[in-house]
């Protein structure tokens, strides 16, 4: 079993780096090339926390502790949002067309094994691109208008869109397909968080010319949401 898992990561891993080597250029116009890569573990598809209880239990929480936050917690969430479930690379959330506009990116503050920094995760391989050690949770606060919540959390996930890949389909309406769905990528993720023990919160107050900047985004990619997470206060 060690080795058929052993065998997974290095696929991942390979498929990742193929991706970095070509820098992305079939999905997102214009996107720099990752200085490194990382193949998350696998998400846990089977246990934890009943629904019900994630659904009771869900909040928005802005006041976090300083603890870390584990990498394979990281990863949960991130699965959680936007992970592959099945054949032909469905995903967690549902997507008009299954043209999936949405992308997340993981500004880390205090992730144990992770360099601080943002990240651009992948979802058909569940790896993790690292794009800049400058984008901080201090530039993501100053977009923010000074949101305390987005300084003191371990991570920030922001989730963008590419509303391109909807309006090649759908026209006019891919901007109300793709709200759908980053409201469907939001909430996995919240209810992820809870069944975790973590908090977040939805933060849709940015200026969204000044946080795209900050996460060096190309062009056609605009951030929809910020959520903190952390322990909870």
């Amino acid at each position: 079993m060690l080795e058929c898992h052993e065998i997974d990561v290095r696929r991942r891993t390979a498929i990742a780096r193929a991706f970095a080597a070509i820098g992305g250029s079939t999905i997102l116009p214009g996107f720099a090339r990752p200085a490194t890569s990382g193949v998350l573990a696998a998400p846990d598809r089977v246990g934890g926390l009943p629904l019900e209880q994630a659904l009771a239990r869900r909040r928005s929480v802005r006041r976090y502790t300083a603890q870390p936050l584990a990498l394979a917690a990281v990863s949960q969430l991130l699965w959680a949002a936007q992970g592959t479930t099945g054949s032909g690379g469905r995903r967690t959330a549902p997507s008009a067309g299954a043209l999936y506009p949405l992308e997340l990116h993981l500004v880390a503050t205090r992730v144990e094994g992770l360099v601080a920094g943002g990240h651009r995760y992948l979802p058909a391989t569940h790896a993790l691109l690292f794009s800049s050690a400058e984008v901080t949770a201090s530039s993501l606060q100053q977009a923010a208008m000074g949101q305390q919540a987005v300084a003191v959390a371990a991570a920030v996930v922001v989730i963008t869109a590419v509303e391109a890949r909807t309006a090649g389909r759908y026209g006019a309406k891919a901007a109300r397909y793709v709200a759908f769905e980053a409201g469907a990528a939001s909430q996995s993720l919240a209810l992820q968080a809870a069944a975790l023990g973590l908090g977040t919160v939805v933060i849709g107050a940015f200026d969204e010319a000044a946080l795209a900047r900050a996460l060096r985004l190309p062009p056609g990619e605009q951030p929809i949401a910020l959520m903190p997470i952390g322990v909870p206060a």
